[in-house]
């Protein structure tokens, strides 16, 4: 039967439209969509105009409000971790090698890219000499949380010592990127980047900074410099990193602009609640009296008006009569009062009215828009048990690897590839004679990896351990995938185990006994026995 068909008249064009397939774009139940008025925009134009204000109210957001500093931290520390460690593979068949020859380089460039990248003393990887090459990986994350994108310039900088690398990355604030002399957005160039005629970034303007006076302003110069994406023969010049939504994007939109207004005025709500707190806390008792009207009047002037000798002088006995009347039982004060006085206390009126529900409620909404759960962002596991909890970190899981393989494992595979082509210059590493392309020639098959983080969260150990085995014992997984997600890497893992159990073998100790997990586990134990005793 064909669904028959509804005029709906356009309040704004006064012309009837069909809505017989989609009651979204109709009037709605009621009418209730005939206020919504809404455009169709490319992505630029909805967020370059208000990129500088977005952008401020999230970095605000970050440095005034727990909440938001603590969704922050959590991308950083579930993404990245303590340590983003490297593991090298490059694609042997491809470059004309063997795979233990590709497996033998591996091992050279992840020695030495240790030595470059983490050196806790040096930082000569960073620019400014203050970060390793985790930090920096954690500054992306956190920047492309707090901006949308990850912006960075790749310095070489001679006037170093030939021990140490020269290739240096150069952190660029994401508000330093602008078009020059704040021009209006064209064809070309739009929010502070060219595009050539198929939309690809060719080159950035890059803001300077402020050389005084940085404490009354926003910290920026008058002069922009244009830095090229990459040179003639390849290097890349300039590290831009986000997740584009739509065609033509030239920014990165940051995860707080879809939450920005519930979050700000949650702010507003715990203080006005914690101002409320105070004022009913602020008074214990009263002492009241009931003396009427017509002989308080009397005490204080009389019909003439107010006597303010007289009424100083009634307040004045009434508290030279409190402050004698030190009556004590046992070290405890008895109030003594006036005739006509009575103590009244006041109990604080902290009534809950549904506070608690609604800030949970404000909190799921706020942790849907970053993209984590709700126990990990209000700490709150009161509610929780291990399926829910499971489920819940499982979800969040899948967010934080699509953006490790994403944003940080594209942003670290940037820096490696340029540290890397200088390796290879500088013959730190020696490529295998055998291949049949050089570096520029297949620069993604020399340059490929893999980056591990930090570890899944284990709710419950045991449990995890035994999945882990029985994938690996199974065929689903490997050593390998199931190690990596606490956050190691195999391969130091085995050489450490073969490094033990000969210092046992030293040591005249018996050697480690890999016992079956199943027989760690007490349930499975219950189970076993209930079984033989039917």
């Amino acid at each position: 039967m064909q669904q028959p068909k509804i005029n709906i008249i356009n309040p704004t064009t006064n012309k009837s439209f069909s809505a017989s397939a989609f009651t979204g774009a109709g009037a709605g139940f009621g009418g209730q969509l005939r206020g919504w008025s809404t455009s169709a925009r490319t992505v630029d134009s909805a967020l370059l105009p208000t990129l500088k204000t977005g952008n401020a109210r999230a970095d605000d957001l970050v440095r005034n409000h727990g909440i938001a500093q603590g969704g922050v931290q959590l991308h950083i520390d579930n993404i990245v971790g303590h340590l983003f460690r490297l593991s090298s593979k490059p694609r042997w068949r491809s470059l004309g090698i063997s795979e233990s020859d590709g497996r033998m380089l591996a091992d050279d460039i992840e020695a030495v890219w240790m030595e470059i990248a983490e050196d806790p003393v040096g930082c000569w990887l960073d620019a400014e000499r203050k970060r390793t090459f985790t930090m920096l990986v954690r500054e992306g994350i956190g920047t492309h949380t707090t901006h949308g994108e990850i912006t960075s310039a790749a310095e070489w900088i001679v006037d170093r010592p030939l021990s140490v690398p020269r290739t240096a990355i150069k952190v660029v604030s994401a508000h330093r990127i602008s078009n020059p002399n704040n021009l209006p957005d064209s064809a070309s160039v739009r929010g502070g980047v060219r595009h050539d005629s198929n939309g690809a970034a060719v080159s950035y303007f890059i803001q300077s900074m402020a050389e005084n006076a940085l404490g009354f302003g926003d910290g920026l110069g008058y002069n922009w410099n244009e830095v090229s994406r990459e040179t003639s023969w390849g290097r890349q010049q300039f590290l831009h990193v986000f997740e584009p939504t739509d065609d033509g994007q030239s920014r990165g939109a940051n995860k707080f602009l879809s939450i920005m207004e519930q979050l700000h005025m949650l702010s507003k709500l715990q203080n006005t609640k914690l101002q409320n707190a105070i004022v009913n806390a602020m008074y214990a008792a009263t002492i009241e009296t009931e003396l009427g009207g017509d002989a308080a009047m009397e005490m204080i002037g009389g019909e003439n008006g107010l006597d303010e000798g007289k009424l100083t002088n009634y307040l004045t006995q009434i508290n030279a009569y409190h402050e004698g009347a030190n009556i004590r039982m046992n070290g405890v004060k008895v109030p003594h009062l006036l005739p006509g006085e009575h103590l009244d206390l006041k109990t604080s009126q902290q009534a809950d009215n549904g506070y608690s529900d609604f800030e949970a409620s404000l909190l799921r909404y706020v942790a849907a828009g970053l993209g984590v759960s709700y126990e990990q962002l209000a700490r709150d596991y009161s509610k929780t048990n291990y399926s829910s909890a499971r489920a819940s970190i499982m979800e969040s899981w899948r967010y934080f690897t699509g953006k490790r393989k994403v944003i940080a494992s594209r942003y670290a595979s940037m820096i490696y590839t340029l540290v890397l082509e200088e390796m290879i210059q500088r013959k730190w590493i020696t490529l295998p004679r055998k291949a049949t392309r050089n570096f520029y020639e297949a620069k993604s098959a020399w340059s490929n990896a893999e980056w591990i983080g930090s570890g899944r969260i284990a709710i419950d150990g045991l449990k995890e351990v035994k999945e882990a085995v029985l994938k690996i014992e199974s065929g689903l997984s490997t050593y390998e995938k199931e190690i990596a997600l606490l956050g190691d890497d195999y391969q130091e893992i085995f050489a450490q185990q073969v490094r033990e159990v000969a210092e046992r073998r030293t040591a005249g100790l018996p050697p480690p006994s890999w016992m079956n997990v199943m027989a760690l586990d007490p349930d499975q134990n219950e189970s076993a026995e209930a079984g033989n005793q039917r």
